[in-house]
């Protein structure tokens, strides 16, 4: 039985500006990333980048590559703990 992780700070915003920066649409991208050898369709991707689908490791690899990142710092610019949901007491 497989748990599902809920993510508290999304990255999805910034991996759509870097989508975006390297002028490729989400359904381009995805056939990029499934050619490195990735299962992943652009609805997947779509929901990375609105944050309800969690985002594997070896995505974020191939999207340094694939986006031109420099650093994985990247993915997470302007992301600060301040941005965690408040928790209900």
């Amino acid at each position: 039985m497989s748990k599902r992780v809920k993510q508290d700070i999304s990255i999805g915003g910034n991996l759509r500006d870097l989508r975006m920066d390297v002028g490729l649409s989400q359904g381009q991208a995805a056939d990029k990333l499934r050619k490195m050898g990735l299962t992943i369709s652009r609805e997947m991707l779509s929901q990375m980048e609105r944050g309800v689908y969690n985002v594997r490791v070896s995505i974020l690899l191939a999207m340094k590559e694939l986006y031109n990142v420099t650093s994985f710092d990247d993915f997470f610019a302007g992301l600060t703990l301040d941005d965690l949901p408040q928790e209900e007491e």
